[in-house]
Parts: C-alpha cells; sequence; structure tokens
C-alpha cells in the first residue's frame, strides 16, 4: 500500500511517502523552490518524493491531507456574526471572508487541478483522504512515537478552527479529552509579542524566543499572566481586549497591548530592555500555562509519556521545561513538529487510525530527503569553477579545521524534514572559541547578535555536558 501525504493549506508545505506502513521519504516544498515557509501547492515536493520512492503516480493508493476544509464551519460563521461590529470597525471584514472563504477555494481548486493532471478522475485516481488539522498534528505524531501509550498535546497558531487539541493515545486509539478553538490560541497570543518586537509573525518565532533570555521576565510577568487563565480541563481564554489578531488584522495586538506594554520596536531598529522584558514574560507565561495544561493532561490520563505537536512545540525552551517539571519521564517531538510534518501525520493517521493497520514504524530517522552522489557533488564544483580536494579522511581533516578555528559547511547524506539542521546540512564551528557565535552571527548568518546555536554532543557524552535525565533523548533539537 501506498500512501502519499500532503500539507499545502496554510504554510510550509510538504510531501511524504509511506509505503506498507514505512515512511520513504519526507520533503519540504521550500527545500525546492527556495522560498522559506512557502504556502505553494506541493507539486515539486510530492514528484520528488515519487522518484527517491521510485515510483509513478499510478502507483499511489491513497493520498492523505492535512485539513479538512468544512470542518468547524459552524463555528466560523457564528464566530462572524458575533464580531461582525469589530470587523467592520477594523476594516477586516473583507479579508476575513476572503480568507476563510476565498483560500478555501483557491487550494482546493490547486489541489484537484494537480489531481486531475495526474490522474484523470477521481474514478480513476487514488482514494483521497482529507483529516482534521490537529489529528494530523498529534494523533499523526503519536502513531510514528515510540509510546504504545502517550498523553497527547496539540498546539498551534489554528486549524480548521481549533487552536489546542489535548487527548489520550493508546495502540491505535485516539480519545480526544477537551480542544481550544479560535481566537482563543496560544500560537496567536506569541504571534502578537513576535510582532510587538519587530519580527514576521507567524514566521519569526523563534527569534522571540531566542530574544526572551537578554530580558528579565519579572518586569511585565503579572500584567502578561492577566491575559490568559486556564481551566480545569487543560481549555485557556484569552482577553481579547489586548489583540487584533481575531479580525485578521496585520496588526497583531490591540491599542490596549501598546498602552500596557509601550511602543512596539520596528524592523531593524534597536532593541530597548523593554522589549527584551516583554519577549521574556511572553516566553515565561507560555512556558508556566502550558506546563499547567500538562500536569491537568497528566491526571487524566496517568500516562508516562507526551506527545506534542503543532507550530508552538518547536519552542525548545518550553520543551525542556515541561522534561525537567511536569510528571511525564519523557516527551516526544517529531523533527518536522510544525505544520511540515502534517503530510507525514495525515498518512499515518489514515494507515494506523483510519485503516487501522499494525503500527510498525518508529519516525526516529529525520535524514529523509534528496542524496547526491560523489560524481554529482563534483560535477556541480566543476561547473562552478571552484577549488576542491578530495580527502578520505573527511573527519580527521574537518577535526583539524574546527581545531584551527575554521568554519565549514557540512553536506552529507539525505536531508533532513524539519527546522532543524542535524547533520546533513550543518554550519559547525568551534565553541572553544569565544567569539565564534558572534562571527558567525555576523560573518555568516549576517542575522541578530543574540541568536544562539544548539550545540551538539555524541550520546555517550550528554550528562557531561546537559542537564538531562539517563533515560532523556533529545535528537532532533526540540
Amino acid at each position: 500500500m501506498v500512501i502519499l501525504g500532503l500539507n499545502y493549506y496554510f504554510h510550509d508545505s510538504s510531501s511524504c511517502i509511506v509505503k506498507d506502513g514505512q515512511l520513504i521519504t519526507a520533503i519540504e516544498e521550500e527545500r525546492l523552490n527556495r522560498q522559506k515557509h512557502t504556502r505553494e501547492f506541493p507539486i515539486l515536493s510530492a514528484a520528488r518524493c515519487l522518484k527517491i520512492a521510485g515510483l509513478n503516480y499510478s502507483d499511489v493508493d491513497h493520498i492523505a491531507v492535512s485539513i479538512k476544509p468544512k470542518h468547524n464551519w459552524g463555528k466560523k460563521l457564528l464566530f462572524l456574526l458575533f464580531n461582525i461590529a469589530g470587523m467592520l470597525k477594523s476594516g477586516n471584514l473583507m479579508r476575513f471572508v476572503a480568507y476563510h472563504l476565498g483560500h478555501t477555494y483557491l487550494m482546493q481548486r490547486n489541489f484537484w487541478a494537480w489531481y486531475r493532471e495526474h490522474w484523470g478522475s477521481v474514478s480513476k485516481g487514488p482514494k483521497v483522504h482529507f483529516i482534521e488539522h490537529h489529528l494530523t498534528h498529534v494523533a499523526g505524531s503519536f502513531f510514528v512515537s515510540p509510546y504504545k501509550e502517550a498523553a497527547l498535546l496539540g498546539i498551534d497558531g489554528a486549524g480548521e478552527w481549533a487552536t489546542t487539541w489535548v487527548g489520550h493515545g493508546k495502540d491505535n486509539n485516539i480519545t480526544r479529552i477537551s480542544e481550544n478553538f479560535f481566537p482563543h490560541s496560544l500560537g496567536s497570543f506569541y504571534e502578537a509579542v513576535t510582532q510587538f518586537c519587530g519580527f514576521k509573525p507567524n514566521y519569526d518565532e523563534g527569534k522571540t524566543m531566542g530574544l526572551a533570555p537578554m530580558g528579565n521576565a519579572d518586569v511585565y510577568k503579572e500584567q502578561v499572566e492577566k491575559i490568559i487563565s486556564v481551566d480545569k480541563e487543560g481549555r485557556f481564554k484569552l482577553d481579547l481586549s489586548y489583540f487584533n489578531f481575531q479580525y485578521l488584522a496585520n496588526k497583531r495586538f490591540s491599542d490596549k497591548f501598546v498602552k500596557t506594554f509601550g511602543q512596539p520596536r520596528k524592523p531593524n531598529e534597536p532593541f530597548q530592555n523593554r522589549h527584551q522584558d516583554v519577549a521574556a514574560a511572553f516566553q515565561k507565561v507560555l512556558e508556566d500555562k502550558v506546563l499547567e495544561i500538562c500536569n491537568i493532561l497528566y491526571n487524566k490520563t496517568k500516562a508516562d509519556y507526551l506527545v506534542i505537536a503543532g507550530g508552538v512545540s518547536l519552542n525548545s525552551v518550553m520543551n525542556g521545561r515541561i522534561i525537567r517539571e511536569s510528571p511525564f519521564k519523557d516527551v516526544y517531538v517529531m523533527p518536522a513538529a510544525g505544520d511540515n510534518g502534517t503530510a507525514l501525520g495525515a498518512a499515518y493517521y489514515l494507515y494506523n487510525g483510519i485503516l487501522k493497520k499494525e503500527r510498525t514504524y518508529t519516525h526516529d530517522n529525520p535524514y529523509l530527503g534528496t542524496e547526491y552522489s560523489n560524481d554529482e557533488i563534483k560535477k556541480v564544483l566543476d561547473g562552478a569553477k571552484l577549488s576542491y580536494s578530495y580527502e578520505e579522511d573527511v573527519c580527521g581533516k574537518a577535526s583539524d579545521l574546527l581545531e584551527k578555528g575554521k568554519i565549514i559547511g557540512w553536506f552529507q547524506g539525505p536531508m533532513e524534514v524539519g527546522p532543524r539542521a542535524l547533520g546533513s546540512r550543518s554550519i559547525l564551528a568551534n565553541p572553544a572559541f569565544p567569539d565564534m557565535k558572534d562571527k558567525i552571527n555576523a560573518e555568516v548568518k549576517f542575522r541578530e547578535a543574540y541568536r544562539p546555536f544548539a550545540p551538539s554532543a555524541v550520546v555517550e557524552a550528554k550528562r557531561e555536558f546537559f542537564d538531562l535525565d539517563e533515560d532523556v533523548e533529545a535528537p532532533f533539537m526540540l
């Protein structure tokens, strides 16, 4: 059985191939069209996945899509009716209608045009399964996790309308405990402070997470805590008077937000202490509230392990606190835990959750993309007229260069899936040189000086360098 998994509805478009329960390949469209966080339909990645798997379009039995376009339409219409005055006042009524009607129409038109191009008609082609977005996030992650039973937590900006999904997984069965719905969204909560700090929302949240340690969370923590509350079911509510994102406004935060926290930073302006303190407070409150939800989830499930997915699960500082402070023994975060991984999640929710096939695969290998031979690499180097040498002892040569303070572009094997560079496409440098972080940020990455890097060590030495329990694994920089 061949399943083609697709994510195309929101951002980070991607494709994967699952054959008889095994993940053969997974590629993000951005790696091929060179548009970071691309929203383009994954034409290139779908074709590349089939090529890597040695398959034709005619070999595909099922297509699993990480969205159920008509899901929760009633909730969307009710929200529109109750908030129409605010949308008229903010001038965003047509924007709301165009996004939720027009976007859905365009995305589905693109899908069916692509489908007809390769299979003609539905009667001739593979069966299509549109799957609820949060199920592709968290249930799909559970099915490829190493756990037979786990608590499940999905957190992002929004799916079809849900923003958080809390549940329990055992074997092939998924049970939902509670859901949060837009506009009460932890993802949007964090997007607002990302924009306030002068970054691009729904794009640069990692910059906000990196900025937070520069500030003092206590300066604004009390004010931020008033914005969000968590109930006994693990649901939360935001004080929406601080935000505009609920109207799909370009400016995610309201005048009240500015009155409370001061003037926002414009892009490329210097950081003031206040911006760092606000970032620190929002980061700290996000961690605290997710920990509160995790404790509730543990008390309801008594599961030893937690699976977390969705864009907010890319917040590795938050995940570290869950590991250290929650009752769970360990946490599984898929390498592509954001929307890029929902192509995988859709395929496995179909295979294990809907078709009830036996769980035989654990996703512990992110190296699933394109691979190149030495001859192909040599051809590119010759074409670029670069000088090069062929080394038999590549690791020995690399360690000599690192010891001298050189910076290495390391390229090997199949490309990683997910947002982290994990050794196949990575920049390597020696942290023993005190100025190395600043040098890479300024001269190689051309980015903010505060931005951190992830240290890497062999697993046998993890206790020497990292504050982790012996049985906790952290292989995906998440």
